[in-house]
């Protein structure tokens, strides 16, 4: 081993470190020596998963730093990134050796390698709305999860040196990370303004995706070459020279194009090669927007113009404040030419501003961009980049760089890898309302990183979650008390105070229907017409009533003058069918054969209902009980005690309803209880009873609703099933 740290010790000695170390005063080379020596004897001969030498990866690593012109605490956690993977101890150890704010450089990347299994899931999905929305919350979800900026450079640069190393492994291997690098890091790069990184990452993981593309799109640009540089040198010259006649300060540079890019142009616009005009481009800065139009009519005096290739996004600003002249002309000897015209403040404030000139690439020509306060802080942390080349303090730089945090969002995981974005301090309650209400409503307990927490816990970025729901049951009210924090999510308090408000109007309705239904007991007149007694005093329907009656502004005497109301209107005569006693309004409609006057309730059991075959019971102080004939309970007690059977029958008098339960089985969405209860209520069906459950993307749903008829219920029931997601729909 000490032969392997001594060879890797000359290879260090004087070429590498040396370009690691560029820029930085000599009391930080030294330190990042010592760095680099500790390297050297930490990872020895040790590789990384893909098969890179550690060594090899850290100095890469270390040297992408460098280009960026990072401070010496970056440079030195580059060398030492694998710290926590191959040192015991190794937060304790890099503090003692190099300080805090290394060992916190590196225990951040650890933090974000952690993440490595989410966005394999998500390089492994299919392309669509769901993909680039998880890959956006994602993206974020990196920024926010550390506390400094740096760690998400340094996994960028870690990153690129990984692709690089990759250009020797097989397809199958470097596949997924190419597609895990143009889903999160090449975007974030691009947000950020590491153009340097942006550039490589996607054009080794288009390489890596597309190499007979890629091979095509390089030799292209390869056979011309030297001609194009050429080219674009004469073109500069010119230019130049055209402008300074007219006393316009400009300053005119070839713009370089990346095979990616050239890719995405030739594939968002259709065109082929030989088409494109920005294969060959300048960009010009001027002082004013004066000598913006200025340096555009010098541009197509001396050139050319092509028709309907000139933008003018100066006067009409793209919707993210985007401004620039974009023309294109035809250039010396005959071939196209693209010219980017803008001011220095106006460059500055596409590359670094709020204007978020990401937003403009990424989203593409015409797509609108809708302002978000995440994204104004991008363009913030994108500043803080620049600024590092006018502080002269490095250690007032890397404080701003700390104070420039993302604190109002909290990213975690879902079991099954999911990101999900939540206010900042939200609870595994706010998690649970934010997958589904029902989940939220019977929440009892969470697991987060497969520890029992209490419902209270202040979730932290990167976390899994699991929640432990119960079958019953509803929210408590201590969630709704702010001081004891078990809700933060502003669209979780809602739901659990819906949910106590559609309880409270429940059992306001439930205290009314019993006002209502003993006070028809007491006056005889159990079959009344709810419906039609609701429209009399003045309610569109019965459970309107029973709310009112529940809220005491419906009193009995009110209730008694609709009801003689009502009963003053002549009945039709009824006839006595042989054998059986008269079937009036206290006897429910019933007929008992050879018995008058017997007390008779419906069994809840089976919940008979007009035209059912049914039969009685006689019980033990409660009269008769009605039963379905086909009802278990009624075959049971009939094998129990037969001498208690009695014949039954539906009179001719059937006004009035009866409690029937209903069943639905359907796939689980939301909005579906809502679309059931339109069902119900537009056949005016009166809903006493609702339980759901739901279980592997199932819900299951029984309702007791009160009929006049079976035949409204068949009705009822057929349009229940055309609802969406209904798989069936009976009576129980």
């Amino acid at each position: 081993m000490a032969t392997v740290a001594q060879a890797a010790h000359v290879d260090l000695a004087e070429p590498a470190v040396d370009a690691i170390a560029a820029g930085l005063p000599e009391s930080d080379a030294l330190r990042l020596r010592r760095a680099c020596e500790f390297a050297v004897s930490m990872y020895a001969d040790k590789r990384l998963g893909t098969g890179e030498p550690a060594l090899e990866h850290a100095l890469g690593l270390a040297g992408s730093l460098a280009a960026l012109r990072l401070d010496a605490e970056a440079r030195i956690a580059g060398i030492l990134f694998a710290a926590p993977q191959y040192l015991a101890d190794s937060q304790d150890k890099l503090t003692a050796e190099f300080g805090p704010a290394v060992a916190d450089l590196v225990a951040g990347i650890a933090k974000l390698n952690r993440l490595r299994v989410v966005t394999r899931a998500l390089a492994g999905q299919e392309n669509g709305a769901a993909h680039s929305s998880q890959a956006e919350v994602l993206r974020k979800m990196l920024l926010a999860m550390v506390e400094d900026i740096r760690v998400v450079l340094l996994r960028l640069a870690s990153r690129t040196q990984t692709l690089r190393f990759m250009s020797r492994s097989s397809d199958e291997m470097r596949r997924p990370y190419a597609q895990e690098t143009l889903d999160i890091y090449a975007p974030l790069a691009n947000r950020l303004g590491i153009w340097q990184l942006k550039w490589e990452l996607e054009d080794y993981a288009f390489r890596y995706l597309e190499p007979g593309l890629y091979k095509k799109i390089a030799s292209m640009l390869d056979e011309k070459r030297v001609e194009r540089e050429s080219f674009i040198a004469a073109a500069v010259a010119a230019l130049e020279a055209e402008l300074r006649t007219t006393g316009i300060r400009a300053e005119v540079v070839g713009r370089p194009k990346h095979i990616y890019s050239i890719y995405n142009k030739m594939r968002g616009k259709g065109l082929d090669f030989s088409e494109l005009y920005d294969v060959r481009a300048l960009r010009v800065l001027v002082d004013s927007v004066k000598d913006c139009y200025t340096a555009l009519g010098v541009v197509h005096n001396l050139w050319t113009p092509i028709p309907k290739e000139f933008d003018d996004y100066i006067s009409r600003p793209k919707s993210n404040d985007y401004r620039s002249l974009h023309t294109a002309v035809v250039g010396p000897d005959g071939r196209a030419l693209e010219v980017q015209i803008r001011t220095h403040d106006m460059h500055r404030h596409a590359e670094l501003g709020v204007a978020a000139h990401w937003r403009y690439k990424e989203a593409g020509a015409g797509r609108a961009a809708r302002p978000d306060p995440f994204d104004e802080k991008i363009a913030l942390l994108r500043q803080v980049l620049a600024w590092r080349d006018d502080v002269a303090d490095s250690v007032d730089w890397v404080e701003q760089f700390k104070r420039t945090t993302l604190d109002d969002t909290v990213y975690v995981l879902t079991p099954q890898g999911r990101v999900l974005d939540l206010p900042q301090g939200a609870t595994p309650v706010d998690f649970a309302y934010h997958l589904h209400t029902d989940l939220g409503h019977h929440c009892r307990g969470a697991k987060v990183d497969g520890a029992m927490v209490p419902l209270n816990y202040k979730l932290a970025n990167g976390q899994r979650v699991e929640i432990i729901a119960a079958k019953t049951g509803g929210p408590s009210r201590d969630w709704m008390n702010p001081a004891l924090g078990y809700l933060q999510s502003p669209r979780a308090r809602s739901k659990v105070r819906q949910w106590f408000n559609s309880q409270a109007l429940a059992e306001t309705t439930a205290q009314g229907r019993a006002i209502v239904e003993r006070e028809l007991q007491r006056i005889g007149m159990t079959s009344a017409n709810l419906d039609h007694l609701a429209q009399q005093l003045g309610y569109a329907r019965s459970e309107e009533l029973f709310a009112a009656a529940g809220r005491e502004e419906i009193g009995p005497k009110q209730l008694q003058t609709a009801l003689r109301g009502a009963e003053a209107e002549p009945a039709p005569p009824e006839s006595l069918l042989p054998g059986k006693s008269k079937a009036n309004a206290k006897d429910g409609g019933i007929l008992i054969v050879g018995m008058d006057k017997l007390m008779t309730q419906l069994a809840k059991c089976c919940r008979p209902a007009p035209p059912d075959a049914i039969a009685g019971f006689v019980t033990r102080g409660r009269g008769v009980s009605i039963h379905r004939r086909n009802c278990r309970d009624l075959q049971r007690l009939a094998a129990l005690q037969p001498e208690r059977m009695i014949e039954a029958d539906w009179g001719q008098q059937r006004d009035g309803v009866f409690s029937v339960d209903v069943v639905v089985q359907a796939q689980d969405r939301q909005g579906l209880l809502r679309d059931i209860s339109e069902v119900l209520s537009r056949e005016k069906i009166n809903v006493t009873g609702v339980n759901t459950q739901s279980k592997q993307h199932l819900a299951f749903m029984s309702f007791t609703v009160e009929i006049s008829d079976l035949e409204q219920l068949q009705r009822t029931l057929a349009q229940v099933r055309e609802v969406q997601g209904v798989l069936t729909a009976s009576r129980r």
